[in-house]
């Protein structure tokens, strides 16, 4: 299966991750997330999300001013299961 595509350029802090996390809500433990974005800040931003929420940042780079994050969906928490 491919990685989740979310494409968040054009966008400043806090959306990009704001979105991200979104997306990241709805995937499977392990899915992966793959975030293009332009905000500088979101290189600082991603690192702090995933280190503060335990999803794992799998990759990370920039090509002509975009960034690209790769993120691994963690596992489900209890107190995210339906309904909760």
């Amino acid at each position: 299966m491919g990685d989740t595509l979310l494409d968040v350029k054009g966008l400043n802090c806090p959306l990009p991750v704001l979105r991200a996390n979104r997306v990241l809500r709805g995937l499977a433990s392990g899915e992966r997330l793959r975030v293009l974005a332009t905000d500088r800040a979101s290189v600082s931003d991603f690192r702090a999300f995933c280190r503060e929420t335990g999803h794992d940042l799998v990759a990370f780079g920039e090509e002509a001013g975009v960034f690209s994050f790769t993120i691994r969906r963690r596992p489900h928490r209890a107190d995210e299961q339906e309904g909760a």
